[in-house]
């Protein structure tokens, strides 16, 4: 199949491509090169065209022939401020509707999209006990935070809530900027779908990490900081108490999950977990990278992040079902090999301009 593939040069989308062109697809490999993601005077490696999404008329000379787009383009990471809000609205939210305007010009009607866990929110959670009720809680206040009350609390006995898998039927509260803007890039893809009769396959990833992951910035993933960190020679700082819980899938299951939604397409709108089925707390993963590099032991902070959320763990049932994905690599033999694989170069500090 004839490929159209955005943010062709990012860390997931380098993966992604290559596996689509390892199974024969022709791909049309596009990026806008953003320096919040490459640096400030990075180029396109070959094969890849600077292309801006929010380009129509670049678009539209892109999209002749193609099957389906694979739309991995994206600014990534929470936010550090309030000021990132028109960067992760311009780029995720306006990009993507302008690609869909563009796909429906083209009459190209399959799009997989990337999306993320962080749709979720606070995640899913059950009282204590084997037959625990779900328990919908309300966001953590910062006055626990402070006193270091970090688990959602049962409002009846005090005792800490267990965490629960989510699927893809959770409620969807986004938490930060750019939950907010996956969310709306769900909602702008759904409801074209609907208006244009076609197929989309929104990739819900989970923590993703592996080989070519940007180094430390604020905007980077928490695996990505722990190993810049003892790259640098210091020991990862957890924040809370370590016992957050997280699903980390290998950035070659996300590209094959990929490759499977490209070949298998679905009907209508369907969102899926992309994730190991493995939970792991961060305090584990600090231990594992930090033993893997022969570095010094992780440290426990009690600090935390405004805006994180304690537990949120994924059920992959729908995509083993739907798209016959099952993630390979486990989140403890994958990380102790991410502890010594190549990391990309430091990018540029801030959030992209808009």
């Amino acid at each position: 199949m004839r490929v159209l593939l955005t943010g062709a040069a990012g860390f997931i989308g380098s993966h992604v491509r290559r596996a689509l062109e390892d199974e024969g697809h022709d791909v049309v490999a596009i990026d806008l090169m953003l320096a919040a993601a490459h640096g400030p005077d990075a180029l396109p490696p070959s094969g890849v065209e600077r292309v801006d999404v929010r380009d129509r008329a670049a678009l539209d000379a892109r999209l002749a022939g193609i099957d389906v787009v694979c739309h991995q383009a994206a600014v990534v990471g929470a936010g550090v401020s309030a000021q990132d809000a028109p960067a992760y609205a311009s780029h995720n939210d306006f990009g993507t509707a302008v690609l869909l305007a563009a796909m429906d010009r083209a009459r190209c009607r399959r799009l997989v999209l990337a999306s993320s866990m962080v749709v979720y929110g606070e995640g899913r959670y059950r009282t204590a006990g084997g037959d625990g009720a779900p328990v919908d809680p309300a966001p953590r206040t910062t006055a626990d935070l402070e006193q270091g009350v970090f688990d959602h609390r049962d409002a009846h006995t005090g005792a800490p809530l267990e965490w629960a898998p989510v699927d893809e039927n959770a409620p969807l509260r986004p938490r930060s900027l750019y939950a907010a803007s996956k969310l709306a890039q769900e909602h702008y893809s759904a409801a074209w779908a609907t208006a244009t009769d076609a197929t989309v396959t929104a990739l819900r990833y989970h923590n993703v990490y592996g080989p070519d992951m940007p180094k430390d910035t604020p905007y980077a993933g928490v695996a990505a900081i722990f190993r810049s960190s003892l790259e640098a020679g210091r020991a990862p700082r957890v924040f809370e108490d370590g016992m957050q819980m997280r699903d980390f899938v290998h950035v070659s299951d996300i590209a094959a999950a990929n490759r499977a939604a490209v070949e298998r397409p679905l009907t209508g709108f369907v969102a899926l977990n992309i994730a190991s089925g493995r939970p792991i707390s961060i305090g584990d993963v600090a231990e594992v990278l930090a033993t893997a590099r022969g570095g010094d032991a992780p440290i426990t902070t009690g600090q935390y992040r405004c805006g994180d959320v304690r537990h949120i763990v994924a059920s992959p049932a729908r995509a083993a079902e739907l798209l016959d994905f099952t993630a390979q690599i486990a989140p403890e033999s994958g990380l102790a090999e991410f502890a010594g694989a190549p990391l990309r170069a430091a990018a540029s500090a801030g959030a992209p301009t808009w």
